[in-house]
């Protein structure tokens, strides 16, 4: 059975000093202490502690072979975005990182597919990189839950979307900066509870902004499985009938109408909520997806969903068909 993990993150083994380069800013480096370990050095602050997994090809289509998994799509780590530089110095950023995933895509064709990273806050740099993503072979992009504080439904980003459509490329979208972070350093909440209202908030805006009309060929995947927004579907449904003077003000139509208009990735941790979401989503919506190779993720790469209960159609669903679709490709590209 054909397996394609739709999120994973891969960042190169090394990362010039942008930071020193450009004379200001967060921008992450690579402080390799010792082998197989590096820490993400994020301006002049520890970040990240990571392993070799991280940047290694090779390890990563070995640890995945324990679990029975061919295909990754690879895609830059979220702080990478860079999204608050001056638009020239991301998109230079953006392009380093675009030019890394392209050679490795073209070095291991049958196990890795490729997203790019844009200077979303500069819709014509961002087309332009869009249009030299389709020259690399990168399959599409991903891109944060907010540009700055900045919802997805913004006429800003219409040219993105636009440029998208027309060029055939998926869209990823992936919590980051994380909404009133600031306010909950303990305990891990802006990953715990922030993650999910973000990418609840990209979704909600798209919805009731109206994106998925204006471009209804848009393939737009959610990650981390929509987040809080299926959890909390019913009152965002309920809240659209009932104060349509606040929410329907640029969209009249309901929510439920966009269920099966989006893809999803499974990472739920728990079948019970997979089952759920289930019960709203048609399973070619719903792509096998890890986080690999970050410790909130799930790192055996849906052994949940193969040991479950779900039907085999709903398992291929899910491990293959849905991926396929979101990117456009056959399963034959990787015979």
């Amino acid at each position: 059975m054909l397996k394609i993990d739709m999120h994973t993150h891969i960042i190169p083994k090394q990362i010039p000093n942008f930071r020193d380069k450009f004379g200001y800013g967060d921008f992450v480096y690579l402080d390799h202490h010792k082998p197989g370990q590096a820490r993400m050095i994020k301006g002049q602050q520890f970040f990240r502690e990571i392993g070799q997994n991280c940047w290694d090809p090779q390890i990563r289509i070995d640890e995945y072979a324990k679990y029975h998994t061919q295909v990754q799509v690879v895609s830059t780590i979220p702080v990478m975005f860079s999204y608050w530089a001056q638009p020239a110095h991301c998109l230079e950023v953006s392009r380093f990182l675009n030019d890394h995933i392209a050679n490795l895509v073209a070095s291991y064709p049958k196990n890795y597919l490729g997203l790019g990273t844009l200077p979303m806050h500069d819709s014509l740099l961002a087309v332009k990189e869009l249009e030299r993503i389709k020259h690399l072979g990168l399959s599409g992009i991903q891109i944060g839950s907010n540009v700055n504080n900045q919802n997805l439904h913004e006429t800003s980003f219409w040219p993105i979307w636009e440029a998208c459509e027309s060029l055939g490329l998926a869209v990823m979208v992936h919590p980051w900066e994380m909404m009133g972070q600031e306010h909950m350093p303990k305990y891990w909440l802006p990953w715990l509870v922030g993650m999910p209202a973000e990418t609840s908030r990209a979704i909600c805006s798209m919805i009731f902004g109206g994106v998925f009309d204006r471009y209804p060929k848009l393939r737009v995947n959610f990650s981390h499985a929509g987040g809080s927004f299926f959890g909390t579907l019913g009152r965002i449904h309920h809240g659209h009938h009932c104060r349509p003077d606040l929410v329907a003000v640029d969209n009249p139509t309901a929510p439920l109408e966009y269920l099966n208009r989006f893809w999803i990735d499974c990472i739920t941790h728990d079948l019970n909520a997979l089952k759920y979401i289930l019960g709203m989503l048609a399973s070619d919506k719903v792509c096998l997806g890890s986080d690999y190779p970050f410790p909130l993720g799930d790192l055996e790469i849906g052994d949940f969903v193969a040991k479950s209960d779900l039907d085999d159609k709903t398992k291929q669903d899910i491990f293959s068909r849905a991926a396929l679709a979101w990117l456009h490709l056959e399963a034959n590209y990787f015979e």
